[in-house]
């Protein structure tokens, strides 16, 4: 899959060895060819006090805003990042910001997110 960038980059995310850039817009990722949308996938919030929303799927990386508790949320797709309950997966809300949060504490609802 490749990926367009424009000149305004909000970050870089790194997934099964490929470098892509996300941009103002979001991926510009494959289309589902049935109606040239991509899929969408949804996850509800299990962290009991909120979730923490990232800009890279890091532990570390700087928190861009927070979820609470039992609120669904919109998902691009997942990668592998840090560690979180024995969970190396991290999801790319797309929710209002292009974010991450870890795997761990977002129940899938219907389909399994594809990779980035």
């Amino acid at each position: 899959m490749s990926l367009r960038t424009t000149t305004t980059r909000l970050g870089i995310v790194a997934a099964g060895g490929a470098v892509a850039a996300l941009t103002v817009a979001g991926p510009a990722a494959a289309l589902d060819d049935s109606n040239n949308h991509p899929p969408v996938y949804k996850g509800r919030v299990t962290a009991k006090t909120g979730l923490l929303l990232r800009d890279a799927p890091t532990r570390g990386s700087r928190v861009i805003r927070s979820e609470p508790y039992g609120k669904v949320v919109t998902i691009y797709c997942k990668t592998t990042g840090d560690t979180v309950g024995r969970n190396n997966l991290w999801y790319l809300l797309t929710d209002g910001t292009w974010a991450w949060g870890a795997a761990h504490y977002i129940a899938n609802i219907g389909q399994v997110p594809r990779w980035c």
